[in-house]
């Protein structure tokens, strides 16, 4: 988008979004985006400063921000990441900081977060969140059940600088603030001063097997760190699933994202495993399997 024809209704001054949207959707969709219309609605939402749904109401673009439009689109062609652009990933009910360094939280893993949520909702649980990213599973369940302590475990120290930014926005905000640690979840040690207490554990790892071809918004932007799991996908999970059994209370619950390939696999390891019971597989809404969720096997006395 090197230049910019000029129209009827844009006059001297502005430019209607309606109009400028139209352009740039014709060049979002030239460019393979799957939902080019919205996409185009939502940068221009970004550059006027308001809502989506009040685009139609909005002022027209002046000169510079039409700029500054045609810039964004043409970084969008090139498929880097809208959430990059924006600054900002929705996630149930928060805005999330993202950028460089951090995995863009996706839509599907709002299931995982909300069956996360309906468990916690019972007295003050303590959550454990590993893997955080951005925080977004771990600031959403404290947002929703204030009365749960939620722990956010993260390795990478670019991730890291995320999510203690999005932590302190939300703390700010008045949400209940969220316990962030820097750690490898495959530490066989992990938070060991938790160990029996948790009560509610979630992760969403880096998962995909190596051999996949992912999106260039993926490829390269996502970090590699955040997305590939290993040969099978799997690197991550299997000692995740081994220290969550130890962390978890007798009764507590845990849910691990994964693949959509690993339908079998995950609950197979849970089910061999010997510590967990009530393994269950869960599907997005496209109908793919997406996560698994197992309840830490009582002690044989106790049952």
């Amino acid at each position: 988008m090197t230049s910019r024809p000029q129209h009827p209704s844009e006059g001297s001054e502005r430019l209607r979004p309606t109009v400028a949207v139209a352009r740039a959707a014709r060049v979002l969709a030239a460019a393979g985006i799957d939902a080019p219309r919205a996409e185009a609605e939502l940068l221009a939402a970004h550059v006027l400063g308001v809502p989506r749904g009040r685009l139609a109401l909005a002022d027209g673009l002046a000169p510079d921000q039409l700029d500054r439009y045609d810039a964004l689109v043409a970084r969008r062609a090139t498929r880097e990441p809208l959430q990059h652009l924006t600054g900002t990933a929705a996630f149930r009910h928060l805005e999330l900081a993202v950028g460089p360094g951090v995995f863009v939280p996706r839509p599907e893993t709002e299931l995982l977060a909300g069956w996360g949520v309906d468990h916690a909702r019972a007295g003050s649980p303590l959550v454990v969140d590993l893997c955080s990213g951005s925080g977004a599973i771990a600031l959403a369940v404290a947002q929703e059940t204030p009365a749960a302590r939620v722990v956010a475990v993260e390795r990478s120290p670019a991730a890291l600088s995320w999510l203690r930014r999005n932590a302190a926005d939300r703390a700010a905000a008045g949400d209940r603030p969220v316990e962030v640690v820097a750690a490898d979840v495959t530490d066989p040690g992990l938070l060991g001063g938790l160990e029996g207490r948790v009560d509610v554990l979630l992760c969403n790892p880096p998962y995909v097997p190596r051999a996949v071809e992912v999106p260039p918004e993926v490829a390269a932007h996502d970090p590699d760190e955040a997305v590939f799991g290993g040969a099978d996908g799997l690197d991550v999970i299997r000692p995740v699933l081994a220290r969550a059994a130890l962390l978890l209370r007798p009764g507590g619950v845990l849910g691990v994202e994964h693949d959509d390939t690993h339908g079998a696999a995950v609950p197979a390891l849970l089910a061999a495993d010997g510590r967990y019971e009530a393994v269950e597989e869960h599907r997005d809404l496209a109908g793919r399997p997406r996560f698994t969720t197992a309840r830490r096997r009582l002690p044989a006395a106790a049952r």
